[in-house]
């Protein structure tokens, strides 16, 4: 580590002390390589993140503002005065939020810091996706058939969508992710698309522009990792598949890309340096390409200036680190390895680990992670560990799991033993409906396309039942052997004699909805329910947090309450309010509320709406009647399952 650190200390331009402008996992991923290197890594964080997990890796942490991203982590005024004031010699953007500001990356060099990335030009010559095409076109690269005319009206956009052909895109020129993205599959609706295109582009990035692209209907999402010495020199990591994408979104990548003719694989290369050297790039980049699936004619997309999430699969086969590439290339020391040099090694798949519920529409979860444990054999890149709270304010992305292996079958093997030691309770995760896609027929012949999950999951990711019983049955075991069990009781509960094995019936509420289910006591256990019979043989860890159990399985994460049957039946019986309750679905801040006590309301009426992780979501009555209490007001932030309404029925 000496000898590194002296490369640095005596590099053009000597870097010491290094300031990372993010948070989370990219952040936690930065500081292990600063380590490494005998660099000095310094956080920044907001009041959100002060006891977050990067704050507690770094050497050192300056605060730099209110938990809300734009007066933090987006302010580059605040992210430039931190690094002035902690002694920093250079500034690492990690990737979103100011990765690809052009405007930052002129901050930072103007206050005398060295930008770890391309230079202001480069940023934005390749952050406005017009601007990009026209450098492709200039360059030769193929592009998806299209219309980009920076001040073009209706009517010419119109003229230009007939010409394509319908259907198209309409795409927002700033930014991605999907925002400003709208399909069209009629000339009747491009009015609206591309109003409602503009509106969100301004919203999510400043810049309302968008332009048109023919719609390629069942596309590979292909990509080529990039790395320029900015004097037009170039090198590239080969190529990844990133074709299973929700909303536009990856939440699968993996290297290399799976049944690619070596032909495209020549092209992709050639195009994606070409594209490199032609705006002499420094730094690492990533040039994404679309391709019909059964084609071999790849389209030029965008490049990303700045490292992309998944650049661990392209670590994993290359055996490099590229944050060590960009610090090195940051301080004016040359690049490690030529292209020779870089030969590829196996396979490598990636999984996004975000806190949501597939189940509900992909709806965010917030709150406190109880438990956080990655499988053996997986690289595991992760922001938060056991006991860390998943904020509202950022994005739902908390970690990563990583396979490598001698090809893909052995990646893929890795991959799922790895999953099914992975431990996660507490808060709702989409490792179960990963857990499906990788052990889906058209994933595991490397077929996948942009529309994998709705040709996968039709009408939506559910739970494959067998499984949930058996969380459920892990569940009531433990509450069987809890200090408070019914075995433990002197009311009415009992079990059958001790000469047969014992059988109780329970209620299980949990995340997916409640059941009854029999637990059979025994050498082996079984729970039944549905009409399925299953043992318990698995060893399944079950954490208490207060009344409700927490367990995972599989990937597919529960959290429940456990009751006698004969117990809840009563309480059935009994009746309840309840049904008039409406609780906050997850953590974050009510913008609206629509109604009052002593308002009359229909089911589904809207009585509030509330953004958590940059959505927003809308809370519906769930009965008719009227409002008796309302515990909320617009601009308050409020925690999941906190009751903001209480309605009473009509008929009572």
């Amino acid at each position: 580590m000496q000898t590194v650190m002296a490369d640095f200390l005596a590099a053009p331009r000597p870097i010491r002390r290094v300031l990372i402008a993010n948070r989370g996992e990219i952040a936690c991923r930065i500081i292990a390589t600063c380590r490494r290197l005998g660099l000095t890594a310094i956080a920044v964080y907001s009041d959100a993140d002060a006891q977050a997990r990067h704050v507690r890796l770094a050497d050192q942490a300056v605060s730099i503002g209110p938990s809300a991203a734009s007066q933090s982590y987006l302010s580059a005024e605040r992210i430039v005065a931190a690094a002035r004031a902690s002694g920093a010699d250079a500034v690492h953007p990690g990737y979103g939020f100011l990765s690809e500001n052009a405007d930052f990356v002129r901050a930072v060099t103007g206050a005398g810091l060295i930008f770890v990335g391309p230079d202001a030009d480069a940023v934005e010559t390749m952050g406005s996706k017009i601007a990009a095409r026209r450098l492709a076109k200039e360059t030769g690269v193929p592009l998806v058939p299209g219309y980009a005319g920076e001040s073009a009206s209706d009517e010419e956009l119109a003229r230009a969508a007939a010409d394509i052909g319908y259907p198209v895109l309409v795409k927002a020129s700033a930014g991605g992710g999907g925002r400003g993205m709208r399909r069209v599959r009629r000339p009747q609706d491009l009015a609206e698309a591309l109003r409602a295109a503009r509106a969100e582009a301004q919203g999510a990035f400043g810049d309302p522009t968008v332009f048109l692209e023919k719609l390629v209907r069942n596309p590979r999402h292909l990509e080529v990792q990039v790395f320029g010495d900015g004097r037009g020199g170039a090198v590239h990591f080969h190529e990844r598949d990133c074709s299973v994408q929700r909303n536009h979104q990856k939440i699968i990548e993996e290297a290399p890309a799976p049944n690619l003719p070596d032909a495209v694989r020549d092209r992709l290369f050639a195009h994606a340096l070409a594209l490199t050297s032609a705006i002499r790039y420094a730094g690492a980049g990533t040039v994404e390409f679309v391709m019909e699936a059964g084609d071999d004619q790849p389209y030029f997309l965008e490049m990303n200036t700045r490292l992309q999430v998944e650049h661990p699969v392209t670590e994993e086969i290359c055996g490099v680190d590229l944050v060590e590439w960009q610090l090195r290339q940051a301080a004016g020391l040359p690049m490690p390895l030529t292209q020779a040099q870089i030969l590829p090694c196996g396979h490598a798949i990636e999984l996004r680990l975000n806190a949501e519920r597939p189940e509900t529409g992909f709806m965010p979860d917030t709150g406190q992670i109880a438990l956080l444990s990655a499988g053996p054999g997986l690289r595991f890149e992760t922001g938060v560990e056991s006991g860390d709270e998943v904020s509202s304010h950022y994005d739902s992305m908390f970690a990563k799991l990583i396979a490598h292996g001698a090809d893909r079958a052995a990646a893929l093997d890795r991959l799922l033993a790895g999953i099914d030691g992975t431990r996660i309770a507490g808060i709702g995760c989409n490792l179960g409906l990963l857990r499906d896609c990788v052990t889906a027929r058209v994933f595991r012949r490397g077929e996948a396309t942009t529309g994998f999950l709705d040709q996968v999951f039709p009408d939506g990711w559910q739970p494959d039942a067998e499984r949930l019983l058996c969380l459920r049955g892990h569940l009531a075991r433990a509450a069987l052997g809890g200090g408070d069990s019914p075995l433990s009781r002197c009311d009415g509960f009992r079990v059958d004699a001790a000469s047969a094995p014992g059988r109780a019936l329970f209620r299980v509420e949990d995340d997916f909805g409640g059941a009854d289910i029999a637990l059979t006591l025994g050498p082996v256990p079984r729970v039944s329910g549905d009409g399925r019979d299953l043992p318990l043989d698995a060893q399944v860890p079950v954490l208490r947090q207060g009344g409700c159990y927490l367990a995972s399985l599989h990937g597919l994460s529960v959290a429940g309450t456990v009751r006698p049957l004969a117990e809840a039946r009563m309480a059935e019986q009994a009746g309840s309010d309840a049904a008039g309750s409406v609780p906050a679905p997850l953590t974050g801040m009510v913008t609206e509320v629509h109604v009052a006590p002593g308002d009359m309301v229909d089911r589904g009426a809207t009585l509030a709406v509330m953004e958590a992780m940059k959505l927003v979501h809308t809370l519906a009555a769930p009965i008719a009647g009227r409002v008796v209490r309302v515990d909320v007001a617009p601009g308050q932030s409020v925690t999941q399952k906190s009751i903001l309404f209480e309605l009473q029925a009509e008929d009572t």
